[in-house]
């Protein structure tokens, strides 16, 4: 499509935040996406839901504003499209036929904001920011987890057991009783895990079992 910029060949952390655009009204894709360059936003166009969902969308903080009213497929089931697929991307809806049952089931699918058309530039810039915002967050939580993860799975069993009980805050002498091990053999236990997690304290220690939902397997 002529409109779209051309990709980029920047590694995606270089690249600004990307709003993707559907909606089928020339005017209005050219004004939107005039819009979001004038403050430093990289744009890519769709004039339809389907070719939006066979286009591989680039792995970087973004965002949707999506038309609700479009041929074929609506914005709203593109919504449910991309819940389906597993695709978590925060959607701005705009429309200039809007009612209460539309915008209520947008919001409860996750969306942002639901404009109706006319609407503000503002609201629309501030729409956008918070999208993006939240899917900066949502892809730090998600980096965090991984890493968190990775670390945890170089654990051994033991190992994951003393995590665990150390997150319930207990003392190596009541870590020993409970395991049936001497309280040297706990002490070095926690300072593998210490080590192999990353943890700065016992405090960070318990943070990152928190992360990944950890909890003491013992009966109350």
């Amino acid at each position: 499509m002529t409109e779209r910029p051309k990709p980029s060949h920047e590694p995606v952390s270089a690249r600004e935040p990307l709003v993707f655009i559907v909606e089928d009204d020339e005017s209005m894709r050219r004004a939107l996406s005039n819009l979001f360059q004038s403050v430093g936003l990289e744009v890519e166009i769709f004039g339809s839901a389907s070719e939006m969902l066979h286009s591989k969308l680039p792995d970087v903080v973004s965002c949707l504003v999506l038309d609700v009213r479009l041929p074929g497929l609506s914005g709203l089931d593109v919504q449910a499209e991309l819940a389906k697929a597993n695709i978590d991307i925060p959607i701005v809806f705009m429309t200039g036929h809007g009612d209460i049952p539309m915008t209520v089931r947008a919001m409860q699918g996750g969306a942002v904001d639901f404009l109706t058309k006319p609407f503000r530039d503002q609201d629309m810039l501030d729409a956008v920011t918070r999208a993006i915002e939240r899917d900066r967050k949502r892809r730090e939580t998600h980096r965090m987890f991984a890493n968190v993860r990775t670390h945890f799975d170089t654990l051994t069993p033991r190992e994951r057991e003393i995590l665990a009980l150390v997150s319930s805050g207990l003392m190596n002498k009541q870590i020993a009783a409970e395991l049936g091990l001497a309280e040297i053999t706990v002490k070095i236990h926690r300072g593998h895990v210490m080590k192999k997690m990353g943890a700065r304290s016992v405090a960070d220690l318990v943070r990152k079992a928190e992360t990944l939902g950890i909890f003491c397997p013992r009966a109350p």
